[in-house]
């Protein structure tokens, strides 16, 4: 079965671009590029799909416009630099889908905004309502407020849970990479792109490795575990080149294009989803006395 059969059906699209597809060798957003994908997106609008976008960049433009080389260490200057790159991202895309007569809306979410319940459907219940009225969503962590330990970590992760959100048909993670090769191909000039994967396997998840770029968080395995996520749920996901010209119109035309991890026929619920990737299980086990000199003794 060919990629336009895989695909015929996806209407609704969570399209996630990172910051390394966003952002110059100098973490200075890359207008250019920016300005093709969304025109890309309001093309895609035009011709009947639904689409939300996960925008990563914030810190790596904040990084950009003050001149900072190296994504810092200390949480309260990631912080910062995510606060002033945030506003700069957004005027931006602003400006760009304006251009298109569209509409955009932006929202800021936390690991707490999918582990509660009443949360979650409050926001998926504002996505809903933005989608029917042809708003762009575009979401993004609230990097500025949120502590690392209730942070969802990275945008990969994020997109997965915004598929679960909008029961998405295709997840589509744009970076600086063609896809998934059997080997890494900056190592080995025999390494082969490929183009479907229809299981994720303990092989598949070894093919991945090492970390993101100096102004991003996520890597290859981020991306893997993304798919993995967002085949539970029913949708799709395909990793692939955001500097290919062209390539959001690509997939949508069912071009061999990028790594397309399948999601079968099986899915989890909307429900099921959430209590497997949003909620947080906690709870605390208290023992009395003598329960505690039972567990000694024995």
């Amino acid at each position: 079965m060919g990629r336009k059969e895989l695909l015929g059906g996806a209407k609704r699209i969570v399209v996630k671009i990172g910051t390394s597809t966003l952002t110059n060798a100098d973490g200075s957003l890359n207008e250019r590029l920016i300005k093709s994908l969304v025109a890309q997106i309001c093309k895609l609008k035009d011709a009947g799909f639904c689409v939300a976008l996960v925008s990563s960049g914030a810190v790596g433009a904040g990084m950009g416009l003050l001149g900072i080389a190296q994504r810092p260490k200390i949480l309260s200057r990631k912080q910062a630099l995510a606060a002033v790159g945030q506003v700069a991202l957004m005027h931006l895309y602003e400006r760009l889908f304006w251009a298109h007569d569209r509409i955009i809306a932006q929202l800021l979410l936390s690991r707490g905004d999918f582990s509660d319940r009443a949360r979650y459907l409050s926001v998926r219940n504002v996505c809903a309502e933005l989608l029917s009225r042809g708003i762009v969503p575009i979401i993004n962590e609230n990097d500025p407020v949120v502590a690392d330990e209730l942070k969802v970590g990275d945008n990969d992760t994020l997109s997965a849970l915004v598929a679960g959100l909008i029961d998405a048909d295709l997840l589509v993670i744009l970076s600086d990479i063609n896809g998934l090769y059997d080997k890494n191909p900056s190592e080995h000039a025999d390494a082969k792109l490929l183009s479907f994967i229809e299981k994720i396997d303990e092989h598949v998840v070894k093919m991945a490795g090492g970390e993101g770029s100096k102004f991003g968080t996520g890597g290859m395995a981020t991306k893997i575990a993304a798919a993995q996520m967002a085949n539970q749920i029913g949708t799709s996901l395909i990793i692939a080149n955001g500097r290919t010209d062209g390539i959001l119109l690509k997939i949508a035309a069912g071009e061999e294009v990028g790594t397309l991890f399948s999601a079968g026929a099986a899915r989890l619920s909307s429900r099921k989803y959430w209590l497997a990737y949003g909620a947080i299980s906690k709870g605390a086990v208290i023992i009395d006395a003598g329960a505690a000199e039972a567990i000694k003794s024995g």
